[in-house]
């Protein structure tokens, strides 16, 4: 069942003296505060229902300069799920995963249900207009063992653009013995068979090449789900709209030095960019 709240927790951002523990006294339990953000997570392209968003700010330590302990930290956590409204889920800033050990790292990840409903909001707000002038996506393919997901994931992104959509490239990971038109045939004649659309199979490039045909210059919408872009170039004339499915920092190290000739957007800077203008809407 899809949520109707989601929680994310992710680290204090102003760690004054007081914000940097959870509690003032050894005998008080440790209390996390979950404060929803004014509004909500913004309606997908296909109407679906808004989702309440729940911030969820975790200070470095539970009592004076003790770190965490796994166990009563996710015990923490638990708490703001329960007051939360409705069904819930849960979004982790990589920082938090960090201070819960392996014992709770299945408990605390994001259905993917959830992830589909960050990532299609993300994509209304920052590639919808870039994907019906543009008519252009790429797909980042990423581990082999998740293609068929990767897959399923991708229509539902793009579905509601696919009538504007001219030019699909899949880029995917050469694997011997396995012919990817095959294996992967029922989801890309899907898109023939509804809407006309002949998507590309592109391997990856193991290592850069020169002259024609090896440098693609993309444009439009990228969607990574953590694939290389080993040998990739982005058209520098047209908007590219960079969506890292994994919000993965390097990747985003990697754009900021890019100077802002690509939009690089992720579910991480998405939530923490509208946990920032909450706070910004409360200072002024």
């Amino acid at each position: 069942m899809e949520a109707e709240t989601i929680v994310y927790y992710h680290p204090v951002q102003e760690q004054s003296p007081k914000q940097c523990r959870a509690k003032k006294h050894w005998w008080q339990d440790a209390v996390l505060q979950g404060i929803p953000v004014p509004g909500r997570i913004p309606q997908a392209a296909d109407g679906q229902s808004p989702v309440t968003l729940v911030d969820c700010a975790v200070p470095p330590f539970y009592y004076r300069a003790r770190a965490w302990k796994p166990e009563i930290l996710s015990e923490s956590m638990e708490r703001v799920l329960h007051r939360a409204d409705g069904m819930t889920d849960a979004v982790l800033h990589p920082q938090i995963m960090t201070w819960l050990s392996e014992k709770y790292a299945d408990r605390w990840e994001t259905c993917r249900e959830t992830r589909k409903v960050l990532l299609e909001s993300l994509l209304t707000v920052y590639g919808a207009a870039c994907l019906r002038e543009q008519g252009q996506a790429a797909v980042l393919l990423g581990s082999p063992e998740e293609t068929q997901w990767q897959m399923e994931m991708t229509w539902g992104l793009l579905e509601p653009y696919l009538s504007r959509i001219n030019k699909l490239l899949f880029y995917y990971k050469v694997i011997e013995g396995t012919d990817i038109w095959e294996e992967l045939s029922f989801h890309l004649e899907k898109y023939y068979y509804e809407y006309g659309l002949v998507p590309q199979m592109m391997p990856y490039q193991i290592k850069k090449q020169k002259g024609p045909g090896g440098r693609q210059n993309l444009s439009g919408v990228i969607l990574d789900y953590g694939g290389s872009t080993e040998g990739l170039g982005f058209a520098p004339d047209r908007p590219v709209v960079y969506v890292d499915m994994l919000s993965c920092p390097e990747k985003e190290r990697i754009f900021a030095r890019k100077g802002g000739q690509i939009l690089y957007v992720s579910p991480l800077n998405y939530l923490d960019t509208m946990v920032k203008n909450s706070y910004d809407r409360l200072v002024r």
